[in-house]
């Protein structure tokens, strides 16, 4: 009986490419083998179907013919198993390519449509100092790093300066060589960059004397890295195409630590700067004012209340780390400083207080 390739994707004949497209996606997520209630033979015949009305000419000759061979039909001629699918090796596998059914696999396996992976040179890692001042208000810093580069004489490209380039012969200048892999499904047809090339589809008739053709070389470069404001200690900077280098690929990125050392007066917690203040008991019962000097190096006067408790806290607003909505604070912490030993006079005028009722 012949096969109504319409009917198995639930389409009219007059549908257009991008509708065969969604209904052929569409079965074929329902019906794919590696679901619970997949259908190995349904997946077949919906890619049978696909396979014919997603191509112009083979679906001209089925809607005339009633096959995609033309008159001779399905049994005329040499056989060609599923309506236009070749079938390759001693294993009878079938072979087709993967390009529409990416994005199927993709989606079962974790990822999108089938693409060309980009190659991509080595990530680098890198530890920088800074003082607690550094890491609030944020500072420029000069690194060196010894690493794989672009060579300068050729800009990368591998070949002598005034020499042209060859179209590679082992994919012909397509930048990327033809794979076929087995599945469960049969022999799937993948890509793949040329390792010869690098996926440029040329090679040098004469390589670069200063890197032997690689493109990249080893060598010592300063980098100017500005550091944000307000930056943690712990916290890791990346650093986009700081890493090394990598012929016919992106360069890889750049990773750097920082440790923030401490500061004699101040600690941080999030936006705020918190210290402790350390008073005398009569500062404490009478009140005084005290000239603090903030991470700018400004002083700002600080009245401290007369009765103030150990422990309580005083907020200097604006005074703190640099935010995106504005700075934080100055948080002081009051540590009220007591006497170990009295002299016979300090007693005196304590019993005195104490008669006062204090």
């Amino acid at each position: 009986m012949p096969k109504d390739y319409y009917k198995t994707l639930g389409i009219n004949k007059d549908a257009s490419k991008e509708e065969i497209k969604k209904a052929f996606h569409k079965l074929a997520h329902a019906h794919h083998p590696d679901k619970n209630k997949g259908d190995d033979t349904k997946f077949k015949e919906i890619n049978e179907a696909y396979q014919v009305l997603s191509d112009d000419k083979k679906r001209a000759s089925f809607d005339r013919f009633g096959t995609a061979d033309g008159p001779q039909g399905f049994g005329g001629g040499q056989s060609q198993g599923f309506g236009g699918f070749d079938f390759t090796g001693g294993n009878g596998g079938m072979e087709f390519d993967m390009g529409d059914l990416g994005d199927i696999f993709g989606d079962f396996f974790g990822g999108g449509r089938s693409r060309q992976k980009i190659r991509k040179g080595k990530d680098l890692q890198t530890e920088i100092t800074l003082s607690f001042e550094e890491s609030i208000f944020g500072v420029e810093k000069k690194i060196n790093l010894s690493k794989q580069s672009i060579c300068n004489v050729c800009a990368g490209s591998g070949a002598k300066v005034g020499t042209k380039m060859d179209t590679c012969k082992t994919c012909n200048g397509q930048g990327q060589v033809r794979e076929v892999k087995r599945s469960i499904l049969g022999n799937f047809a993948t890509t793949k960059t040329c390792e010869v090339c690098f996926g440029q589809g040329k090679i040098p008739s004469q390589k670069c004397s200063e890197c032997r053709g690689s493109g990249v070389l080893k060598k010592t470069e300063e980098i100017s890295v500005n550091i944000p404001s307000g930056i943690n200690n712990g916290e890791t900077l990346r650093i986009r195409g700081r890493g090394e280098a990598i012929q016919g690929g992106e360069t890889g990125d750049l990773y750097i630590k920082m440790n923030v050392k401490s500061h004699d007066v101040y600690t941080r917690d999030g936006s705020n700067l918190i210290m402790d203040l350390k008073i005398k008991l009569t500062d404490s019962l009478l009140g005084m004012i005290y000239n603090l000097k903030t991470l700018d190096n400004k002083i700002v006067e600080i009245k401290i209340p007369e009765g103030i408790n150990h422990g309580e806290l005083l907020r200097v607003r604006g005074k703190g780390v640099p935010t995106s909505s504005g700075k934080g604070d100055i948080i002081i912490r009051i540590q009220i400083k007591m006497p170990n030993k009295l002299s016979r006079k300090e007693k005196e005028l304590i019993e005195k207080l104490k008669e006062e009722g204090l």
